[in-house]
C-alpha cells in the first residue's frame, strides 16, 4: 500500500509504553513509508521528573511493539526536542498529540527559518482511560491506571462519594 508521505518524524519519552503511544505510533506508519522514531534520552527525559524507566528499557518496550510491525522504521535517542527534523531536509510529516503540537509548530519555525520546507503536522487526540481523563505514563507511575487505560485505585474522595 502507497503510503501519504516517505518520511514522518514521531517523538516522545515513552515511559511506561501504554495505549496512547500504540496510537502515535500506528498513525505515523498509517500515514509514513518510512518512520523515524526519537525516544528522548535520560539526560532530557530526567527534565521531566522522577520515575522515568531508563531510556534502554523504554527503547526495548518500543521495539517489542515495533517488531510485527509491517514498515520501515529506525529508533533514535533524543537529546533535545527536535532531533533530526530541523536538520534533515526529506522530513515531510509529523505525528504528534495535541500536548506535544506546540514543539511541532517550533520544529516548523526552525525548519523555515533554514528554508527548509515545512512539516504537515497530523494531530492526534489523547487516548482516554477508562475514567474518561487521558492515560499518561505520569497516572500509571502513580498506580492510578494500567497501560491499556483500565483503573487501578480510586481517588478517595470518588469512594466516599459512592458510600454516601
Amino acid at each position: 500500500m502507497k503510503r501519504k508521505y516517505s518520511l514522518v518524524a514521531v517523538g516522545g519519552t515513552f515511559d511506561r509504553f501504554h495505549k496512547g503511544h500504540r496510537r502515535l505510533l500506528d498513525e505515523a506508519f498509517r500515514v509514513g513509508e518510512t518512520v523515524m522514531i526519537g525516544v528522548t534520552s535520560d539526560e532530557f527525559a530526567a527534565a521531566k521528573g522522577e520515575g522515568i524507566e531508563p531510556c534502554s528499557v523504554r527503547m526495548k518496550n518500543l521495539e517489542e511493539y515495533l517488531r510485527d510491525k509491517d514498515a520501515d522504521y529506525h529508533v533514535m535517542r533524543l537529546d533535545d526536542p527536535y532531533g533530526t527534523t530541523v536538520t534533515d531536509e526529506a522530513f515531510e510529516a509529523i505525528v504528534v498529540s495535541r500536548e506535544t503540537e506546540p514543539v511541532a509548530r517550533e520544529i516548523n519555525a526552525i525548519r523555515r527559518n533554514r528554508g527548509f520546507r515545512e512539516l504537515d503536522i497530523i494531530t492526534i487526540d489523547m487516548v482516554n482511560a477508562d475514567d474518561g481523563i487521558p492515560i499518561s505514563s505520569t497516572r500509571i507511575r502513580r498506580g492510578e491506571i494500567d497501560p491499556m487505560g483500565h483503573i487501578i485505585k480510586r481517588i478517595r474522595g470518588a469512594l466516599r462519594r459512592r458510600r454516601e
